[in-house]
């Protein structure tokens, strides 16, 4: 997932990446300091779109997780309906309100002397005509993770860069709109993502349904109640820009503004990669906490880690080596340039301990501790950089507001860490303590049963594996002989059908028996979709002797339940 996550965190921020580097070039520091005043209202709509889309993370997740498909489609409708009223809502204010908001964004006031005042008004004016598009955007990032839908992403990203560049090009060499014609080429580029996201959901096979029976208040105050931690992120994020943005003018005025603007741009792609990877933890944790499964989450806390840090290690020394002709993309002004260079430099050391603490806060939205991840998130994005910048910039001048990032992500990975060890009573870095798992959540490691089938012959040893297991942890007979035949049924069923095409198919087994409650078995394989229980439905009138060992290993369990997730075929049986 972690590929395609990282590329479609990008769809955000590549555009006002794009739109910051033509700008810087071609329309000068006046353009740019609009570009940067701006910036504060694409981040109050970045944040409705994670809004919605970190609470599909979360609620989708749990509901695909525990099998749960009216949940999931409920999910889904309600997110769509959302993303309408905030899209329409956020269109009005900004068209009815613009010279309000321009002045509160620090441009001044309207007069004929005020030339960034009208920059940004004309900017603000382009950029929200693809406001419904920008939020929708966001919102179909998990739903076609979660479907397996990972190439569609990559296309729509790909085609919405080239859309936005080809635009752009127009606009300063032909066109020559100015400022509003690089918000209206962000918003037909992201009208171009849109479409061929959206494409997917019309899909006879789209796993998603919307139905208006299904608009619910009480599901709506679901969603967004999951989603609320990353909202108070991205509030964090906007009231930083607006602080570091106060604070810049006041000491350098508009050039350090200017290179503040190349440095958030800039940042924000580096940002993809700690994002994408705090992502995927977000739907895995979601999905495996659902699920009770205590070994993937400490071993996902593991990866997320060792991934998270090797990746933005490699990232940091690329743009220490290429900071100055990054700069230069974006601008000529030598002043403006030689702070954007120096401080994206300072900027990019933050980026191990930012992906730590971001997935971490990820991580716990994901295992429901959100009063954590909104702690995290205030400190991290708000609190400590501001604090540390508005400090060290009595002193150091433009570079101690550089050194705010640095210091401020660092204070934030300390007081976790201090945290973690606080609430396990001992001091340790492992994954496990990270993991902050209850002593009675899920089922202990040794009630558990776990094996992957790679080809035809290890089904028989996988069955009789699980035989032996049950009968060590005192089951009877009757129902160590039923698991150990359902696991043969259903994976011989499954290489037979499903081990075709390609050569990485593979099967996993999990085995739950936790203490006074009812074995449970999963069974999830990569191979095509295909439900059983719909199956044996759709076959009800068929000859009894048909379908026999499906029909065999649904009869003798006392219930079984089919989802599609991530991709993958995801059959629980309880016993």
């Amino acid at each position: 997932m972690l590929l395609t996550q990282i590329l479609s965190s990008m769809t955000v921020t590549l555009c006002m990446l794009i739109d910051s580097m033509m700008i810087g070039r071609y329309l000068g520091v006046d353009s740019m300091t609009a570009y940067g005043l701006a910036t504060p209202i694409l981040l109050v709509f970045a944040a409705f779109g994670c809004l919605i889309s970190a609470g599909v993370q979360v609620m989708c997740g749990k509901t695909m997780g525990s099998g749960d498909k009216e949940g999931t489609n409920a999910c889904f409708t309600m997110s769509v309906v959302l993303a309408v009223i905030i899209s329409v809502i956020g269109m009005v204010a900004v068209l009815c309100f613009t010279d309000p908001i321009c002045t509160l964004l620090g441009a001044g006031k309207p007069s004929p002397d005020n030339e960034v005042f009208r920059l940004t008004k004309d900017y603000l004016r382009g950029f929200i005509i693809g406001a419904p598009a920008f939020i929708a955007a966001q919102i179909m990032v998990p739903y076609m993770q979660m479907s397996g839908s990972r190439v569609r992403l990559v296309v729509a990203v790909a085609l919405m860069t080239i859309g936005d560049i080809t635009l752009d090009i127009l606009n300063v060499t032909v066109i020559k709109w100015g400022t509003f014609g690089m918000g209206l080429a962000s918003s037909l580029s992201y009208f171009i993502a849109f479409f061929i996201g959206i494409a997917y959901f019309f899909k006879k096979n789209c796993i998603f349904k919307f139905k208006i029976s299904l608009i619910k208040f009480s599901i709506c105050s679901r969603l967004v109640k999951d989603g609320i931690p990353t909202l108070i992120n991205q509030v964090s994020l906007v009231l930083l820009t607006f602080v570091l943005n106060k604070i810049l003018l006041d000491i350098h005025g508009k050039h350090a503004v200017a290179a503040y603007s190349v440095i958030s741009s800039v940042g924000n792609i580096c940002y993809a990669f700690s994002s994408g990877v705090a992502a995927v933890a977000l739907t895995l944790s979601s999905i495996l906490y659902a699920d009770e499964d205590r070994t993937s989450l400490k071993e996902l806390v593991k990866i997320m880690c060792y991934y998270g840090t090797i990746i933005c290690s490699a990232v940091t020394v690329v743009v220490l080596v290429a900071a100055k002709p990054m700069v230069t993309l974006f601008l000529t002004d030598p002043d403006a340039k030689e702070m954007a260079v120096s401080g994206f430099r300072f900027f990019v050391l933050s980026l191990v301990p930012c992906v730590l603490n971001t997935s971490f806060k990820n991580y716990y939205q994901g295992i429901e501790r959100v009063r954590t991840t909104m702690i995290i998130s205030v400190l991290q994005n708000f609190a400590l950089t501001a604090l540390v910048a508005y400090i060290l910039s009595r002193f150091l001048d433009v570079t101690g507001v550089w050194l705010g990032f640095l210091c401020g992500e660092s204070l934030t990975l300390m007081l976790i860490t201090l945290y973690v060890s606080v609430k396990n009573k001992k001091a340790s870095i492992s994954a496990q303590s990270f993991a902050m798992l209850s002593d009675d959540f899920g089922a202990d490691e040794r009630d558990c049963f776990e094996v992957s089938i790679l080809k035809q012959e290890d089904v028989i040893d996988a069955s009789t594996k699980a035989g032996t297991f049950c009968k060590d942890h005192g089951l009877d007979r009757k129902t160590s002989n039923t698991i150990a035949l359902s696991i043969e049924e259903m994976a011989n069923n499954i290489v037979s059908h499903g081990f075709k095409g390609r050569k990485d198919h593979s099967i996993d087994i999990r085995l739950m028996i936790k203490d006074n409650s009812m074995p449970v078995l999963r069974i999830r394989d990569n191979c095509m979709n295909f439900d059983p229980v719909k199956y044996l439905e759709m076959h009800e009138g068929d000859d009894p002797a048909a379908h026999i060992g499906i029909r065999m290993v649904i009869k003798m369990v006392k219930d079984a339940n089919y989802v599609n997730s991530l991709g993958l075929n995801n059959l629980t049986l309880t016993m």
